[in-house]
């Protein structure tokens, strides 16, 4: 990378994010931002939209660390 490249987020593979779900609601999970503009994982669940961290590339699919996205 050189001194003025901007730093890229990791993007999953198309496969996994067939794969992944939502462990509270098994829901598809799509791609996100969060209010800070960091990437997350968003639940499909209509009744129950939870957000998900990703972290240097890594989803954090931790139901402690999900972030309801009612009224967001």
């Amino acid at each position: 990378m050189t001194e003025n490249s901007a730093p890229t987020t990791p993007t999953l593979e198309p496969w996994i994010r067939e794969i992944l779900r939502c462990p509270v609601t098994h829901a598809t999970l799509v791609d996100g931002h969060g209010p800070d503009g960091a990437p997350e994982l968003h639940s499909t669940d209509p009744e129950n939209p939870l957000a998900y961290p990703v972290r240097d590339g890594i989803p954090v699919l931790l139901a402690d660390d999900a972030r309801s996205l009612r009224g967001a």
